[in-house]
């Protein structure tokens, strides 16, 4: 274990600790946060609303269950390190999907949900997959993370492990909620695109645009309806990693910061991870998107620690299992969606993670 903050960082040394901790790194930052508990017990529920007044570093699921509970880690003990004064992994050419063929289940999936959309019983669904690689423990997880926040600088870069939810790491561009300086903050990030010559693009068509517009008119009415008042940004394209998406950014203030859990409730999960109607459309990839998320496309992030609250949706991630890895990636479908299109979105959204492996 690390003793106190003047001690040599090691992310080897946490997991085998087998304590809670978790590591991140804010967006444009060159400092690493890391959290630790002094012993393995955590607060653990299935209703988000039971996060109001707490704090720590929440690892929240898809759907909450017995077997993917919301996690919260305590800080025990907090410290940050400089990025400057670790050895970074070098950076790696980011390397191109390999094209492999859409599955059959993929197809079989996307048939079913297309169908629904285009029967209208859903503005928008979203389908995503998972793809088990079985060489864990080659992968240097310390310099694998330390080169996700090399690549990655406009991204949330996360490793947090449990005992319960085992280790997970990812890079996320999508607040789900937070604030700067007393003023909140939540985003509509929807729409894909890959980056021309590592540049943003400058025009969108308009299945992306209505995808980006589906998902921010949610917000806004729902952030209306719990009567909210909000200032908000036109859309504008972010990089994250090798692709592209559109994002609106909504600010507003809150007159009790005590009640996170209830607005976290409201907000998760985004149109951007699930669908619309919403409900439905939660219900709708439960019954047939035909594997567990776990805490793909949840929320992970800082809660309410030193008044500051940073919570991001957990988008390009990977979670370490025995000897195993697992990749996530999903895609928003609207009626007008191709199979072929989606498919090599997912593939690219995985990439992102693949690009920052560095075995051992």
């Amino acid at each position: 274990m690390i003793k106190d903050k003047n001690d040599i960082f090691s992310l080897n040394d946490l997991i085998a600790s087998g304590y809670p901790f978790a590591i991140y790194r804010s967006p444009g930052e060159k400092l690493l946060n890391i959290i630790t508990q002094n012993d393995a017990t955590i607060f653990t529920t299935k209703d988000i609303e039971e996060l109001n007044g707490k704090e720590g570093f929440v690892i929240a699921p898809f759907q909450s269950s017995n077997n993917n509970p919301i996690c919260l880690i305590r800080s025990d003990r907090n410290w940050t390190i400089s990025l400057d004064d670790l050895c970074c992994a070098s950076d790696r050419r980011p390397s191109e999907p390999e094209g492999e063929l859409c599955s059959d289940d993929y197809k079989k999936r996307f048939e079913i949900f297309i169908k629904a959309l285009k029967d209208n019983r859903f503005k928008k669904l979203v389908l995503s997959r998972n793809e088990e690689e079985k060489n864990n423990m080659a992968i240097d997880k310390e310099k694998s993370f330390l080169s996700a926040c090399q690549r990655y600088v406009n991204s949330y870069v996360y490793f947090a492990y449990t005992p319960l939810t085992g280790a997970w790491m990812g890079s996320s561009p999508e607040v789900l909620l937070s604030n700067v300086s007393g003023k909140w903050m939540t985003v509509a990030l929807a729409g894909t695109q890959s980056l021309s010559k590592g540049e943003l693009p400058q025009q969108w068509d308009n299945k992306n645009k209505i995808e980006q517009d589906v998902v921010s008119t949610y917000i806004r009415q729902l952030l209306h309806d719990e009567g909210i008042t909000l200032e908000e940004t036109k859309p504008y394209s972010v990089k994250a990693g090798n692709l592209s998406h559109l994002r609106t950014d909504f600010y507003f203030s809150l007159p009790n910061s005590e009640q996170l859990g209830g607005l976290l409730k409201h907000l998760h999960p985004t149109p951007a991870v699930c669908g619309l109607p919403k409900q439905n459309a939660y219900q709708f990839i439960l019954n047939n998107e035909g594997y567990d998320r776990k805490y793909y496309s949840g929320f992970i992030g800082r809660l309410n620690l030193d008044d500051i609250t940073e919570i991001y949706v957990n988008l390009r991630c990977m979670h370490f299992n025995n000897s195993c890895f697992t990749l996530y990636a999903g895609g928003g479908l609207l009626a007008s969606s191709t199979l072929e299109d989606e498919w090599v979105e997912t593939e690219k959204k995985m990439q992102t993670m693949k690009n920052i492996l560095i075995n051992k």
